[in-house]
């Protein structure tokens, strides 16, 4: 399936009614945060804005050239890396508010598939034209400085948390992850959906199917949640949390010193808890 069509940016020099940065509900979550009137306008004649996307529809596909940043404006993505033996390791999960496609401003290249987990509505910014409007709008260059930053270090976080707990833990957190980020946009912190299936949970987890189902199904017999279908509902937020917040404080505290050498031995690293 081909990477969705951006094309060029209406010749209006404005964005569509409704759609522009500054009329986004999630602006604070996305490049014109912090920026006045005048600076979100001069972003808008860079953006082009709400592009749909249908389930399965790639935003972009790896080893495709790196052009944009892609700000999710409503849906689901997730992003994945092929293995040698064919099969896809999904390496993120992203919402609404996301900035995606950051992977490719090193090589020119992206090195994740970002495919849509159900329809969605991206916006994407070409990158060539942000670095030189970020040159012109200092808010808007160290905001972009401040969510690279911000991925770099998430990606090394997660990496010694997850590579540091048991399967229980690393499901508890992948739950309150989505909790808190759900929250953070104004939506319930106990009751969302998961548009994961539980081989993808698995992929992200580094767990089998078998072993997913097994600990959610555990997780609901004991009362910590109750899954219907796709809708997950956490009954009980503060036990949920107890069974991860002791190890991964330790492990946000080791973060916080100097990294330790890659160990290549490790059984599993993932890159990114976004």
């Amino acid at each position: 399936m081909s990477a969705i069509n951006m094309g060029k940016k209406q010749d209006t020099g404005t964005a569509p009614s409704g759609w522009g940065c500054g009329d986004c509900r999630l602006r604070n979550r996305c490049l014109p945060s912090g920026l006045n009137t005048e600076q979100t306008e001069a972003l808008d004649q860079v953006v082009v804005h709400n592009r749909s996307l249908e389930r399965h529809g790639a935003v972009c596909r790896s080893g495709s050239a790196f052009r944009f940043l892609y700000a999710i404006r409503s849906g689901f993505v997730k992003s994945t890396v092929g293995q040698a033996d064919g099969r896809d390791q999904v390496t993120g999960v992203y919402m609404a508010g996301d900035l995606i496609g950051m992977d490719g401003i090193g090589s020119g290249n992206y090195v994740c598939d970002l495919v849509a987990l159900e329809d969605s509505n991206i916006c994407a910014i070409p990158f060539a034209d942000l670095q030189r409007l970020s040159r012109d709008i200092p808010p808007l260059q160290r905001h972009l400085h401040g969510l690279l930053s911000r991925e770099l270090a998430r990606s090394y976080e997660v990496m010694l948390v997850l590579g540091s707990m048991h399967i229980e833990e690393r499901i508890a957190l992948f739950l309150l992850d989505l909790s808190q980020r759900y929250a953070s946009r104004g939506a319930s912190p106990t009751q969302f959906n998961i548009l994961l299936t539980r081989h993808e949970i698995g992929s992200y987890l580094g767990a089998r199917l078998e072993t997913v189902s097994r600990v959610l199904s555990r997780f609901q017999d004991e009362g910590l949640i109750h899954i219907q279908h796709k809708v997950v509902e956490i009954k009980d937020l503060e036990r949920l949390s107890r069974a991860v917040t002791a190890r991964s404080e330790a492990y946000r505290e080791t973060f916080r010193r100097p990294l330790p050498s890659a160990n290549p031995s490790a059984e599993r690293t993932q890159p990114s808890y976004a």
